[in-house]
């Protein structure tokens, strides 16, 4: 049991139920990429960024890196026994498809990709014009 930090108290770790279907969520920033894999209600599973693995600075967002950080998320997955996810992918990063395709390697089955990418419909308002 993990003691927090403030009171000394030993802390109940959270018990996960883990069902064979579930959902991937990788987010593709410009700078990293963070693959989550949930189940239905939306606990986590397993999670892993290309950070976490050891890349720094512009490396961090290749789609090696995305790979072997999909790769490492959903091995953890697998083992405790997820078979088929949903897949939602959000941003505009180098790593989205290698991702999914890693994820699908690692014998997790990818019935359905959505992509949830925020899209602004008009815009922020633009700054005022400049004065010289």
């Amino acid at each position: 049991m993990a003691k927090s930090a403030k009171t000394g108290k030993a802390t109940k770790k959270r018990v996960v139920k883990v069902e064979p279907y579930g959902r991937a969520y990788i987010s593709a920033s410009f700078n990293n990429i963070i693959v989550t894999l949930t189940n239905n209600v939306g606990q986590v599973i397993s999670w892993s960024s290309s950070g976490k693995m050891g890349f720094r600075g512009s490396k961090k967002n290749t789609p090696y890196a995305a790979q072997t950080a999909a790769e490492d998320c959903s091995k953890t997955a697998f083992d405790l026994g997820l078979r088929k996810v949903k897949v939602y992918v959000k941003g505009p990063g180098s790593g989205r498809e290698s991702a999914i395709r890693t994820i699908h390697s690692a014998g997790i089955e990818v019935t359905e990709i959505n992509d949830v990418t925020p899209l602004p419909h008009n815009g922020c308002r633009p700054p005022k014009r400049r004065r010289v």
